[in-house]
Formats: C-alpha cells, structure tokens, sequence
C-alpha cells in the first residue's frame, strides 16, 4: 500500500507543479506575441512574406502557363481526341459485324 500512496501523492504534486509550470510559460508567451503584435512588426512581416510568396506562386504560373505552352497542350489534346474518336469508329464497326442478324450464306433460302 505504501508504493500505490507515494505514487498516487507523485503523480498529483507532478501534475500541479507541470501546470503551474506551464500556465505561467504561456502566459509569458502570450504577453510577449501581444507586445510584437502592437509595435506593428509581426503584421509588417507576415505580410511581406505573404506578399513575396504571392509574387513567386504568380510567377511560377505564368511561367507554366504561357501562351506557347497552351497552345501546346491544346494541339496535343486534339491529337489524343481525334486518336480516340478513330478508335471508338473501329471499335462500333467490330461490334456491329458481331452483332449484326446477318443471315450466313448456308442460311438463305435456295431459288428453286
């Protein structure tokens, strides 16, 4: 009994000691995040790096996205259409002859 008491008495003085702890580090935190907020550099900041991401993700699209290579995809994308329009046409045609009800020639009836 005397292990499960000192572990019980342990484990409760950890837990207030460790929030104590940790209340007063968050509150330091805060305070100080509240300071830099109000001098305005935290917004300058976030902001110019906001900015400068913006730029590079424009950039970057611009340069993926330009007229050349548009048209490029656009050519292709025809290409790969008109590939699968011809392949639709062959496949209709093969389904139809081994669909068709198309009497055999040992099935037509014999002129007498």
């Amino acid at each position: 009994m005397n292990q499960r008491d000192g572990f019980a008495s342990g484990f409760l003085t950890g837990t207030i000691v460790g929030g104590i702890v940790g209340g007063v580090i968050g509150a330091l935190l805060a305070s100080q995040n509240a300071n830099y907020e109000a001098t305005g550099e935290f917004a300058e900041k976030r902001n110019s790096k906001l900015s400068d991401n913006n730029r590079l993700k424009r950039r970057q699209i611009k340069a993926a996205y330009s007229d050349q290579s548009i048209e490029t995809a656009r050519r292709s994308l025809e290409d790969k259409i008109a590939q699968l329009n011809e392949t639709i046409d062959e496949v209709r045609l093969t389904l139809g002859q081994v669909n068709s009800n198309q009497p055999d020639s040992e099935q037509l009836p014999k002129d007498s």
